[in-house]
């Protein structure tokens, strides 16, 4: 269907908008709310607006440095500056915030619940076809890389 030579099969932000989809259904068919209130709202909008900062730093980066942001696409450098020093993966980060953001707005437990599903989709629908296509792009670079910097943080 959507899958390409990297192996990924559907592009993360729509991995993460259909577990949000999901969360909401199931807040409409069994409402589980959490506690709201002023200090929720502003660290929702806290992780939010860390996780767009995040992935514009993380993004005009990788376009500065003439590689693709496209999860189908073939990278043509291994950057390891700027978010790329404290995360292999600074976008699905800021992804994760984001969701962890409308998590907080949302005061549903549903998003919480479905949160380690969303990590597991990506790591095993994502990231290990991406890590794969960069051991064979970088091969020993790439693995010195990520002997020093972790996955998500």
């Amino acid at each position: 269907m959507f899958k390409n030579a990297t192996g990924v099969i559907l592009p993360p932000p729509i991995i993460y908008l259909l577990f949000l989809a999901v969360a909401w259904l199931l807040e409409a068919l069994l409402p589980v709310a959490l506690p709201k209130n002023i200090w929720t709202d502003y660290l929702g909008w806290g992780l939010i607006d860390a996780g767009v900062l995040l992935m514009l730093w993380a993004g005009l980066l990788m376009l500065w440095r003439k590689t693709t942001v496209n999860p189908y696409g073939k990278p043509a450098k291994l950057l390891e500056e700027g978010p790329f020093r404290f995360s292999r993966n600074p976008i699905y980060l800021a992804d994760s915030l984001i969701y962890l953001g409308i998590a907080l707005l949302w005061a549903s437990l549903w998003p919480w619940l479905l949160f380690p599903a969303v990590i597991v989709t990506m790591q095993r629908g994502v990231i290990v076809h991406e890590e794969r296509l960069l051991i064979q792009l970088f091969g020993d670079d790439y693995r010195a890389y990520c002997a020093r910097v972790r996955r998500w943080l």
